[in-house]
């Protein structure tokens, strides 16, 4: 336990340049904080305490800003970032060495059941206010830019950016120039389409 501890912390610092000791990480760091409550819920979530689980994670969350569901499953090296805000499902999946920023959702769209909220890969980079929804993963090594939104599966190695997020480099070269005008607006097809069948019916009408 108390090497996980230190890999924790470490695990923290290399990541913030502002902290200056590990005891400032371990009594004052909300990310540390929320994380250590997070792992002490997760266990008794597995052991079917669910009501005593998220006690805790509520506890968290009034003390950090930081709602983590204690049935989601995170690896090591996990660093919240300032934190407030953030919000991880139930069901969402955390690989090993993860940076999230604050007001960052890993979230549900309410069309699934089951497998609801995403899987990071190790090593993912989720930026300030992004939002990530739904049950597919976002590869290892990928990056999430600022208040994007993530709507399907992201590959490895890879940058995605924009409402609704586009993928914009790969390996470390960039794809093909992102239309920002041209992006299509789900909002505008839909009324569109409302369109078109109000026309439709207009026609159906007159015979």
């Amino acid at each position: 336990m108390f090497k996980r501890i230190k890999e924790e912390i470490a695990s923290i610092r290399e990541r913030d340049p502002s902290i200056k000791s590990d005891l400032e990480v371990f009594f004052l760091y909300p990310s540390y904080k929320a994380i250590r409550m997070y792992r002490r819920a997760h266990k008794l979530y597995n052991k079917g305490y669910f009501f005593r689980a998220r006690r805790i994670s509520q506890r968290a969350r009034e003390k950090t800003g930081i709602e983590i569901h204690p049935g989601a499953k995170i690896g090591k090296g996990l660093f919240i970032d300032h934190g407030s805000g953030v919000v991880i499902g139930e069901t969402a999946e955390i690989g090993d060495n993860c940076t999230i920023y604050q007001g960052v959702t890993l979230g549900g769209t309410g069309k699934d059941s089951g497998k609801r909220h995403p899987t990071l890969g190790n090593n993912v980079l989720v930026g300030a206010g992004a939002k990530v929804l739904g049950p597919f993963k976002v590869g290892d090594n990928s990056k999430i830019a600022a208040n994007a939104v993530v709507l399907e599966e992201v590959p490895p190695n890879c940058t995605a950016v924009g409402v609704p997020a586009k993928i914009v480099k790969r390996d470390g070269v960039r794809v093909e120039d992102l239309d920002q005008i041209h992006i299509p607006d789900p909002i505008t097809q839909r009324i569109e389409e409302l369109y078109e069948e109000i026309e439709k019916l207009k026609e159906f009408h007159k015979e």
